[in-house]
């Protein structure tokens, strides 16, 4: 990821002192920028939400990073307390909160940045060490407003949104200027979106089918969660083959499974399953079986047509930490050869720990005849979608793509995933003309998608007539807060811009949701091709984004 520093801008200089200006307020501002209909679907939705909240808390604190190592983030208290202030029309239904609507991993960063001020949340000096009480802890974050009804806060109502529209003259003064920036190359489109209404408010070649790079992820959030439910969970088993006695290691597909201490975590634990899978082939009077691992839930190649590549890990449908040989857990690093063949002698050791003797392991597929011994879920799809969608993790992107064409009826390869994403999306009445999918990451450069449908994809996710979709925009990485958006944004618009990143050689793109300076929520799309100074394009996105957050534009 390239973090350059923003260069001289001359043309667009009072739009930043615009937003300067404008997110002061917003912090007022934030509960008033959905339409009231958003109220009633967080009725409907409660509760779901409330379990949703429950099964994402610890998961999202690990994603995020908050806990002890928290401190090392350097975040102004300022900045954290605009960061708090979300759209409530990007959140009103779903999402890990607390109960006054805070998104609970933002403002546990921020208790743990920010030295001045604010409420501690309850949290514990052995938690978090965010507690005054633990010394030499910083003092707690100022308390952002809440920005959710009907979920037992109750402090701040979500009133409708501003009633004017920033037109489209106004959208185009500002935008066109700086999407004209050379450093854009020659080939570039442009979208905005009012998403309460639908209504397009800036469109520049955003009909076009460029190459979007993890701007893809975005679709295949989409087309999985509609496929299978936010609900859905990713499950590894074992089971025993009666007549041979060999255990086998069957992979579902889950590539957040984790041979790490799982530490509550909420992970689906090889650990666990090994202990499990001990027990019960103890109760059989077993304690040397042949081991065994099956992948057969996949098909086709493993290898990603970009060929080997620290971005991305084998495709397989057993592996654990995404083959990572380190203790990294989103970034690139080389993988391991073989990770369904890793995972399964990492497990071995723990069955031998656990009095488990085995041979050597090697692949098979298990039978209709085998029983069932033991198995570990991943946490529910939406959790996976939004750590995918934080961290531009592309293991997830190409596990979710090919367990959409699984549930689908498509052959479960790079080629059936597209297919099967593309399907959903014109299912769902996107707009897929000049779309080609050709995997579930975005890292092939042959796939293709249009301003306009980014845009569509993200009001879809915040229709309240889709809160299974909302994860979509949940786990958007936050600007200066999040994920690939963690060092961004921080001079002006943190906190405000909400957006997934795409980067590839010569390609640049940047597409979410901001607040404009009269509180309607508008999303946007951004993409641009052929560009030659990946940090001069990927500044220039975030000048037109932050522009955008500043803009009444009327």
């Amino acid at each position: 990821m390239f973090v350059p520093e923003l260069r001289p801008w001359r043309a667009a200089r009072p739009h930043v002192v615009r937003v300067t200006d404008a997110v002061r307020p917003r912090l007022a501002r934030a509960a008033g920028i959905v339409r009231p209909r958003l109220a009633r679907a967080a009725a409907t939705a409660r509760p779901r939400v409330a379990r949703l909240a429950q099964a994402a808390k610890p998961q999202l604190a690990r994603l995020t990073g908050t806990g002890p190592n928290a401190r090392s983030w350097q975040y102004g208290a300022g900045a954290a307390t605009v960061g708090l202030a979300l759209a409530a029309g990007v959140v009103t239904a779903a999402g890990p909160w607390d109960s006054t609507g805070q998104r609970t991993a933002e403002r546990d960063r921020a208790t743990a940045l920010a030295q001045t001020g604010g409420a501690d949340h309850g949290r514990t000096a052995d938690s978090s060490r965010t507690s005054d009480t633990a010394a030499g802890a910083p003092r707690p974050a100022p308390s952002a407003a809440s920005v959710l009804v009907g979920l037992g806060g109750g402090v701040d109502a979500v009133k409708s949104a501003p009633a004017i529209l920033p037109t489209g003259a106004g959208v185009a003064s500002v935008l066109n200027p700086l999407l004209a920036d050379p450093v854009l190359g020659a080939r570039h489109a442009a979208a905005v979106v009012d998403v309460a209404t639908g209504t397009q408010l800036y469109g520049a070649g955003a009909g076009t089918g460029l190459t979007p790079a993890s701007t893809t992820k975005i679709a295949t959030a989409v087309a999985a969660l509609s496929a299978m439910g936010g609900e859905h969970r990713l499950t590894t088993r074992t089971v025993l083959e009666p007549d041979t006695k060999e255990l086998v290691l069957v992979g579902g597909g889950d590539p957040t499974l984790t041979a790490r201490d799982d530490d509550g975590a909420g992970w689906a634990d090889l650990r666990a399953l090994a202990r499990s899978s001990a027990a019960a082939l103890k109760k059989r009077g077993l304690t040397r079986v042949t081991l065994s691992y099956d992948t057969t839930l996949y098909a086709g190649s493993e290898v990603h047509p970009i060929g080997r590549n620290g971005n991305l890990a084998r495709v397989t449908a057993l592996s654990a930490d995404e083959g990572r040989p380190d203790d990294s857990t989103s970034g690139p690093v080389a993988r391991v050869l073989d990770p369904a063949a890793d995972a399964t002698r990492t497990f071995a050791a723990f069955l031998k720990a656990d009095g488990i003797t085995t041979t050597s392991p090697g692949p098979s597929k298990a039978t209709t005849r085998a029983k069932s011994l033991a198995s570990v879920s991943s946490p529910p799809l939406s959790v996976l979608v939004e750590r995918m969608l934080t961290n531009s993790d592309n293991d997830i992107a190409e596990a979710l793509a090919r367990h959409t064409a699984l549930a689908t009826g498509v052959r479960a390869d790079f080629a059936g995933g597209g297919a099967a994403v593309r399907a959903r999306l014109k299912k769902l009445g996107l707009p897929t003309a000049g779309v080609s999918i050709m995997d579930g990451s975005g890292l092939d450069r042959r796939d293709r998608m249009t301003a306009n449908l980014l845009t569509a994809l993200l009001v879809k996710a915040g229709d309240p007539a889709r809160p299974d979709l909302r994860p979509v925009l949940t786990g958007l990485p936050v600007a200066g807060f999040t994920g690939t958006l963690a060092h961004r944004y921080t001079d002006g618009a943190a906190g405000v811009v909400r957006a997934k990143t795409g980067t590839l050689s010569g390609v640049n793109a940047l597409a979410g949701t901001v607040v404009d300076q009269d509180g309607r929520l508008l999303a946007f799309a951004f993409l641009a091709a052929d560009t030659t100074d990946p940090g001069a394009a990927q500044a220039a996105l975030d000048r037109a984004a932050t522009a955008l957050a500043g803009c009444g534009c009327r």
